[in-house]
């Protein structure tokens, strides 16, 4: 199952639970005001909030104007992705993007102009990191969020863009304002042992005088005393305009919170830039001629699943599932009819487009009927219906799918549109129309299966560090390495690779063609949470910054590294995988002789090189790999230098896919400032690209 172990998308899971969000939709111009009263501390505070974004832009928290200054925190439609906090005529904008629409972001503002030391008077974290920002706040400042009298606002900044960009379009839980103390983010939250994952905790401290904590618990009326009630115990309620809690697609208090988390559109998985998501990602809107498809976060690879769909006016509509084919390539319809989709959708106008081709499908659906989606992955089968009644057969029975679907390694929602086509989705994160089919589950965090790694990081980690010109050692892995990949950061040295198998002071660099060397002030040792290094400029320069990527060796994490002897002869490497390597990298100790790879796009019928430019090649690839695709036990090799020379010694390198944890694939480049989207369904640490079809 996707998503990870790592990926913000399971966090939760711990023994704090919240049980509401509240969804803002620019659309509606939704806000929350109230006028603040008299500060415990005018210039001291803390802001804690989870925040799951929509649409780029939107004020958390803005301050009526004090002595020509107002102040507010956003997410930066100027600059996208950055935060930005204006303070008193000071712009203050975060280094890190954040760019993550299935997220839940724990953000915290703590603020204290009374700090001698102008790098204090302000912190800033994203999820118990402390986020750099540009700029410091005047000494002694007013806050004008916290000043008697002053009007304030969550969602909207006054017209501060002269536009609807400073209306927040996504979700808020968990808003807790602290009057008068400057706290770090343990007071909200903690990581979970398990998971390694930063999750919420209940808040047990004071809030001041104009302290609030909103929970959005209460929608029995869109009104200050209940969606926007102040749960602190101070009464500081607020107002709330242009949100509903009426029921239907508008009912904006959401089960969707940082301890359930609930499957979206993606806004960065489109076939097109007029295919927009809007209302926190849960409508989307295709304008223009053509189609250009949009899918959901969650991909699944077992279990069932079920979905609805709204049918807005206008233009073509369709629903469906599909695997995680590349939807900038496509052309014409767009949907898994095309070459490279697997899947099945529904088309209001009565069409099943489908894997390998499309039908006349009888069923049709017009403006305002729900549209009813069930899918069993393991058996492949997809049923559609309308208003509570499913198109042929009983999906909690098992019989006559509109269609089965065979081949996909994963299926996500899929939604399309064509001029002016629009609908609204839901996952289960407010209340379906209709019952799911029994056994069939919502798309959210609780529904899916424990993945075998919860916590990947005692697996893989990624360290950066600042060289000390001399011995140093890195302890704050969660394992012993079995091999550590490093590269300066700041200067254009040769990347080095040093592994158990081969033992320490072992050098090989993987954009080099070169032998291995022996460098005895290179990495010295292997320990049980890290690894040494010595004085060798090429990786602990003085000063000089770093990062080192590491790798456990073993068959849960999906690696294995492998020593062998050539002799000239097509044979097979026996290996620790126990499943089938997705890629292999090999490299002669002895010689100079390239990086030669093997991938699963291709296996044994194109092989490529690390380093270098070449593409990858069928010319003579039997040399490299007999022809033969590897095993879950071996893999083959041909008689080429570049893997089998006689009385050569190799170093193999191999990875397996492991569901959550690591993903190898392959994509499409398409030229574009919006390149393709490519689906790991976990958050990656590391990335490893290169080109297969040109020399690059």
């Amino acid at each position: 199952m996707i998503p990870g172990g790592v990926n913000l998308i399971l966090a939760g899971g711990g023994e704090y639970e919240i049980a509401n969000s509240l969804r803002l939709r620019r659309s509606n111009n939704a806000v929350l005001t109230r006028t603040a009263g008299t500060p415990t501390n005018a210039k001291i505070a803390t802001w804690s909030f989870w925040h799951k974004r929509g649409a780029l832009g939107g004020v958390w928290v803005w301050g009526e104007s004090s002595a020509g200054a107002s102040t507010f925190f956003t997410f930066d439609s100027s600059a996208p992705d950055t935060i930005r906090i204006y303070m008193r005529g000071v712009n203050l904008t975060s280094t890190p993007v954040f760019r993550d629409p299935s997220a839940w972001y724990h953000i915290v503002v703590a603020v204290d102009t009374t700090q001698a030391v102008a790098a204090n008077r302000i912190a800033v974290y994203v999820n118990n990191q402390a986020v750099t920002m540009s700029g410091t706040i005047t000494l002694n400042a007013d806050l004008t969020f916290n000043e008697s009298g002053k009007s304030i606002k969550i969602s909207n900044g006054a017209g501060w863009f002269a536009d609807s960009r400073d209306y927040i379009d996504g979700y808020l839980a968990e808003f807790n304002f602290i009057d008068g103390q400057q706290l770090t983010p343990s007071s909200f939250g903690q990581t979970d042992s398990t998971t390694g994952v930063w999750i919420a905790k209940k808040y047990a401290g004071t809030y001041g005088n104009n302290g609030f904590y909103l929970k959005f618990a209460d929608a029995s009326a869109a009104t200050a005393a209940a969606i926007g009630k102040d749960s602190s115990g101070n009464g500081n309620n607020w107002t709330p305009s242009g949100i509903s809690v009426t029921a239907g697609t508008t009912f904006d208090q959401m089960t969707d919170t940082p301890t359930l988390n609930y499957c979206v559109l993606n806004p960065i998985d489109t076939g097109t830039s007029n295919m927009a998501a809007s209302e926190a990602n849960m409508k989307f809107l295709k304008s223009g001629v053509n189609f250009g498809p949009i899918r959901g976060t969650f991909g699944v690879s077992s279990g069932k699943w079920y979905f609805e769909m709204v049918a807005g006016g206008g233009g073509i509509k369709q629903a469906g599932v599909s695997n995680d084919y590349d939807i900038k390539q496509l052309s014409g319809d767009n949907t898994p009819a095309n070459t490279g989709g697997i899947g099945a959708v529904w088309d209001n106008r009565g069409y099943l487009y489908r894997t390998g081709g499309s039908d006349s499908y009888a069923f049709t659906y017009t403006t305002n009927d729900v549209v009813m989606v069930a899918y069993d992955f393991s058996s492949g089968k997809v049923w559609f219906g309308k208003n509570g009644t499913w198109n042929t057969g009983d999906p909690a029975a098992g019989t006559s799918p509109a269609f089965t679907v065979s081949g996909p390694t994963v299926l996500l929602p899929f939604l399309n549109g064509e001029s002016g086509g629009t609908g609204v989705v839901n996952f289960g994160q407010r209340a379906f129309a209709y019952t799911p089919p029994s056994g069939f589950k919502a798309l959210n965090t609780a529904n899916l299966p424990t993945p075998s790694i919860k916590k990947g990081s005692i697996y893989f980690d990624a360290t950066l560090r600042t060289g000390t010109g001399a011995t140093a050692s890195v302890s704050s892995l969660g394992f012993q390495p079995d091999l550590v990949w490093i590269k300066s950061r700041s200067a254009a040295t040769d990347h080095a690779l040093y592994d158990s198998a081969r033992g320490v002071q072992k050098q090989l660099e993987s954009n080099q063609d070169a032998a291995e060397t022996t460098e005895t002030t290179g990495l010295t040792a292997f320990s049980g949470n890290g690894y040494t290094v010595g004085a060798l400029a090429q990786l602990n320069t003085s000063s000089a910054t770093y990062v080192d990527w590491a790798w456990k060796e073993g068959a849960t994490p999906g690696f294995d590294i492998v020593t062998y002897t050539g002799n000239a002869t097509n044979r097979t490497i026996a290996h620790n995988l126990g499943a089938v390597p997705h890629l292999i990298i090999v490299k002669s100790r002895d010689s100079t002789i390239r990086w030669t790879v093997q991938h699963r796009t291709y296996a044994s019928a194109r092989y490529g090189y690390l380093n270098g430019t070449f593409a990858f090649d069928t010319a003579n690839a039997n040399l490299r790999w007999n022809s033969t695709d590897p095993t879950s036990s071996v893999f083959s090799i041909g008689t080429s230098s570049d893997v089998n020379a006689n009385s050569t010694n190799y170093v193999a390198y191999l990875w397996s896919e492991v569901e959550g944890f690591s993903k190898i694939s392959s994509y499409t480049g398409n030229g574009s400032t919006d390149g393709p989207f490519v689906f790991c369904g976990f958050r990656p640490r590391y990335v490893l690209i290169k080109s297969a079809g040109v020399e690059n």
